[in-house]
């Protein structure tokens, strides 16, 4: 098909179609950067296809591989921001095919597309990435805040990116086990995660059994010191309430003689022990009291002392010094209240200070009372005080071994309860870990087998569809194997190595790639690789100057397996070749200029004169060249079955 068939680039039709082609994949339908490196602006809708990028070396070409990569959630480089500018964004506009969005870590994802979906709007989803001038970054899925992780596992099943180096990881094994793993489809994926799961517990439980085999030997020592603190702690017994307890009696003890000085005191003030004034010693002290003219004086406990004068004239009016003797507080009330007994009903007033009289003298002899028991209650055991002492520093000394608190002693006595039962079930539990590995590691065993024999079935296809490949792409003679070569123990990928041999012409023994190849031979196993195995579920393919180390009739041979691909999936090419250039569906041309102070890089797409123009440029002739126009003119009119390539 002609280029003049293909409608203008990002023409998208509903259901998955682009242009007059059906595509049954996603495709990429814009690409939009702002501020990034030397681009101020820039907008792609690459199209169906094969869609060639192009540009002088050094005008940015590689700006766009960075722009991929940050949407795949690569971690982007210093210095990515445009000088000036405040931060840089990229963002894709990708068509999503049928299932894509299954997966268990995308569900978030499927319930936004479903919303959309429900509307009736298109399927598609929009991934965007931020990176601050400062370095910081954020993604967007959906308009809605993600992380690179989030767009590492969209993005992958969306895009597949091929750098410039990427050849140069091929002559790594873990690389060559990933395609060959790759090739053998995505029931293969299941297996080989649970396998990495698999192995990972079998080294736990052997570090586990290995830290028991170095407790066993200080197990009795540690039994010993486990008994004997919980022995110590379970001999005191310690609680919250006993400790506070002991504080209090504690105090209380060592305030023993003041406490029975201030209560006795008080209590012989109040009630006299033996003393007071007797109820026939009132009855008789009554004419006494009025005899010597001091019934209205209102004698009263505080005063007794200053009255001595008084008490000595109450003798000579015939009172008796037996009845004033320890009276106390209390007798000198009851006196009072017997004296206002005897005139009531005469003035209402003092009836009623009378009654408060009652009211006292009542109270009086119950504080007297209770003074006096308080004062009894005093009397403890000989050597309380020793024993309470000896107990509370029983608890300061625990407390200060174990965390400085009750709470924290009764804690540490649990944990070293739990400790010494599980040396005492070490036993046990070694044995059971031991039947846990060996359960184990028959699962991992069993599943590295799996591995392995799909892995050998696959290889022998694999290898021979990379030959069918290799032969289109000017290596008709080359030879290729995938050499398994079992690993001394199974480990998380699996129990064999793999090791890509070629031999890149007849009759020369096949070696490992890295050994075997040159640079373009590389590129070109590299291509056939992706071709067949490395693209996965992805959708759109990126190639990131693949054609590195590759000239001449190869060059088109490149051009020719590129353009196949492009009939199946959507295929961007950053390259130097004018031969791949001249088979593409659409063409962009990235351009720097210096005129302003700081470089800007321009995207532009082609079509009619400009793609001949740039052709013209790439095989480094001037556009006045007719000779070179002609080459440029041939190079897009040449049938693309020229090599009679399979399809992709």
């Amino acid at each position: 098909m002609t280029r003049g068939a293909w409608p203008a680039p990002g023409v998208l039709r509903r259901g998955g179609s682009v242009g007059r082609r059906w595509y049954p994949w996603s495709v990429l339908l814009e690409l939009r950067i702002e501020n990034l490196l030397l681009i101020e602006r820039a907008e792609l809708r690459p199209g169906a296809g094969l869609a060639a990028i192009t540009g002088e070396t050094g005008a940015g070409k590689t700006v766009l591989a960075h722009a991929l990569d940050l949407l795949l959630g690569g971690k982007p480089r210093p210095g990515i921001v445009r000088p000036g500018a405040r931060e840089a964004y990229v963002e894709g506009v990708f068509e999503l095919p049928p299932g894509v969005l299954d997966h268990p870590d995308l569900a978030d994802l499927r319930m936004r597309v479903g919303e959309e979906e429900a509307a009736g709007e298109p399927t598609e989803v929009v991934l965007a990435r931020r990176v601050a001038a400062s370095g910081r970054t954020r993604a967007f899925v959906q308009g809605r805040s993600a992380t690179a992780t989030d767009l590492r596992a969209l993005a992958g099943r969306l895009v597949a990116f091929f750098g410039q180096h990427e050849h140069r990881r091929l002559t790594v094994a873990g690389a060559q086990l990933e395609l060959l793993d790759a090739f053998c489809g995505a029931e293969h994926v299941a297996p080989r995660e649970r396998l990495a799961t698999s192995h990972g517990r079998v080294r736990e439980l052997e570090r586990e059994l290995d830290d028991r085999r170095e407790q066993a030997g200080t197990r009795d020592r540690d039994l010993d010191l486990l008994a004997f603190e919980i022995e110590e702690i379970e001999a005191l017994g310690p609680s919250e309430g006993e400790r506070e307890s002991l504080l209090a009696e504690r105090e209380r003890l060592r305030s023993m003689d003041a406490l029975l000085a201030a209560a006795g005191t008080g209590a012989e003030a109040i009630v006299p022990e033996g003393g007071g004034f007797t109820g026939a010693g009132l009855a008789g002290a009554r004419g006494g009291f009025a005899d010597a003219g001091f019934a209205g004086r209102g004698l009263v406990p505080g005063r007794l002392t200053g009255a001595e004068g008084e008490f000595g004239d109450a003798a000579q009016a015939g009172l008796a010094p037996g009845h004033l003797t320890g009276a106390g507080v209390a007798g000198l009330l009851a006196e009072a209240e017997r004296l206002a007994a005897g005139v009531e009903g005469v003035d209402p007033e003092l009836d009623e200070l009378a009654r408060r009289l009652v009211a006292l003298r009542i109270e009086a002899e119950d504080l007297g009372g209770e003074l006096r028991r308080y004062v009894d209650s005093l009397e403890g055991e000989p050597g309380r005080l020793e024993q309470v002492e000896e107990r509370v520093g029983q608890y300061d000394r625990l407390e200060r071994k174990h965390g400085g608190s009750v709470a924290a002693v009764i804690a540490h006595a649990e944990r070293c309860r739990a400790e010494r039962e599980r040396l005492e079930q070490a036993e046990v539990a070694t044995e059971r870990a031991r039947a846990e590995l060996a359960a184990e590691r028959d699962r991992r065993d069993e599943l590295a087998g799996r591995l392995s024999r799909a892995r050998h079935e696959a290889a022998p296809r694999l290898a021979a569809r990379v030959r069918d490949e290799l032969a289109a792409l000017a290596m008709e003679g080359a030879s290729f194997e995938v050499a398994l070569e079992p690993r001394d123990e199974v480990g998380a990928t699996g129990a064999e190595r793999v090791e890509l041999m070629l031999a890149p012409n007849p009759g020369v023994p096949a070696a490992p790639i890295r050994e075997a190849a040159s640079g373009g031979e590389l590129s070109r196993v590299m291509l056939a690789l992706m071709t067949v195995a490395g693209a996965g579920e992805s959708r759109t393919l990126v190639f990131d100057e693949v054609d590195a180390g590759v000239g001449g009739h190869t060059a088109r041979a490149v051009a020719e397996r590129l353009r196949a691909l492009g009939e199946a999936r959507q295929v961007l090419c950053i390259t130097h070749l004018p031969q791949i250039a001249a088979v593409a569906e659409s063409h962009f041309r990235i351009e720097k200029s210096a005129d302003t102070e700081v470089a800007i890089t321009t995207v532009e797409a082609l079509d009619g004169d400009g793609v001949v123009e740039e052709l013209i440029r790439m095989l480094g002739a001037e556009t006045s060249d007719g000779a070179a126009r002609r080459h440029a003119e041939e190079l897009l009119a040449a049938p693309t079955s020229t090599l009679g390539l399979p399809r992709a």
